[in-house]
This record gives structure tokens, sequence and C-alpha cells, in this order.
């Protein structure tokens, strides 16, 4: 991807804060149309905390904060989503006593979706199955891989222009792993950002184009998900 071209979500001195406490200092990175951007680092690394500040749901500041265009500094949680933006939180969160197919229909959708997504409920049928054949079952008798699966068609249901995932894959089957990847490739493809933090490096790697390192809060190495799949490189930063 350019460094040139113009991102979908572009970040600049952004810091985020628990009370007093800041647990993200000046951090910096961007996300262009179609590109999947991985940020990986060890546990209390800051990776959710980053998530959740461009989120709107913790306290924060940056000096830019723009998502395909649009100023989202001034902008609560709800705005946010509604000019694109798009969390699946870890924890595969639901409404456990709707049905599936209530917990998908509460979804309104962004103004400003990607260029060709416009998603529907059989659109997101039809990228899991399975959620259509469980539709009238509640969402607290789901396994956690069928939430996690509904948690991510929920998101696609908002049509964000960036889809941001936190720990997607934590406590899953490999088979639910891999599929959740391939919708991802699906929604890039649909010219949807995303950004997704992982300690499953190999997922994060398989998925992204571009990764960024963080340790403390702090950004300290970006490049390339294949140099970043240097052994080196995987040692220096997630000691593995």
């Amino acid at each position: 991807m350019s460094e040139q071209a113009n991102p979908i979500l572009e970040v600049s001195g952004l810091n985020a804060f628990y009370g007093k406490s800041q647990v993200v200092f000046d951090l910096e990175l961007r996300v262009e149309e179609g590109e999947a951007v991985a940020v990986l680092g060890r546990n209390g690394a800051g990776k959710t905390s980053m998530l959740m500040a461009l989120a709107g749901v913790v306290r924060s500041e940056s000096e830019t904060l723009r998502l395909s265009g649009i100023d989202l500094n001034d902008m609560t949680s709800f705005q946010r989503v509604h000019a694109g933006l798009s969390l699946v939180p870890s924890g595969s969160r639901s409404f456990p006593n709707l049905t599936l197919e209530e917990n998908l229909g509460m979804v309104k959708g962004s103004k400003v979706a990607a260029k060709g997504s416009g998603w529907v409920l059989k659109d997101a049928y039809e990228q899991f199955p399975l959620l259509e054949e469980l539709k009238h079952n509640t969402a607290g008798t789901l396994s956690g891989g069928e939430r996690q699966m509904l948690a991510v068609a929920r998101a696609m249901l908002a049509n964000p222009t960036l889809l941001m995932l936190d720990e997607p894959s934590e406590g899953l089957a490999p088979l639910i792993v891999r599929s959740i990847a391939e919708r991802l490739k699906v929604m890039r493809k649909k010219g949807i950002g995303v950004l997704i933090t992982e300690q499953n490096y190999r997922l994060a790697l398989d998925v992204a184009d571009r990764v960024y390192f963080i340790e403390k809060g702090q950004a300290v190495w970006k490049g390339s998900a294949e140099e970043a799949g240097d052994p080196d490189i995987l040692s220096r930063y997630l000691s593995v």
C-alpha cells in the first residue's frame, strides 16, 4: 500500500487515559482502503486501550483522528459508528436474551459505507451460513465461536468503512478462526479497512498487509507483514 494514498484512518499524536493514568502515548498509524493493519504486542502493551480510544470509549486526545477525511476528535462513540467506524470488542458481546436474528436486527448502518458494501441481513447469512441455521436461538445459548461469528456479522451490518477487531480469535477453535479470517478477506475486497489486534500472531500476519508493534502504549516498530514475520522481530517484540 502506498504511503501517498489517502488513508481511511489517519491517526497522529493519540494519547489515551483511564482516569489519571495515561496508557497510550503519541501513537501514530494509518489504514488505507481495503488494507488490513495488525497491531501486535505483549499482554498489557496497550492494544485494547488504543482501539477503545479510537472508538471513543475511553478518554483520549489526538493531533489527528480522521476517518475518510472526517474529523472524529469531538465525536461520541455513537457518532463515530455512524461515521463508518465499527468495533468488534473482545468477549463477543451480545444481548443474551434476544435471538440471534434480533441481535442482528438492532444494528443501524453507518451513513457512509465503504464502496461496494451496503451489507444487509442476507449478506451476513451468506458469509456465515451457520448463523442462519441458528437465527431463532437466543444469543445466550450460542457457543463462543458462534457468538464471535455473530459479533463480526453485526459489525458487517453496520456497513463500516473501517472495521476494528480486538483479539477476534481468543479462545476459538482453529476452524472458526479460519472462517473469520476468510470473512475479513471478503470485507477487504469490498474496500473496507481492517484494524486488528491479536495474540495469535500467525492469524494477524496472514490477514494483514502491515504491522505495528507496540510496547507500553508506544509504537516501537512498523513494517510489512512479511517483515514482521521475521523470527528475530517476533522474538524481540513478542518473545516467541
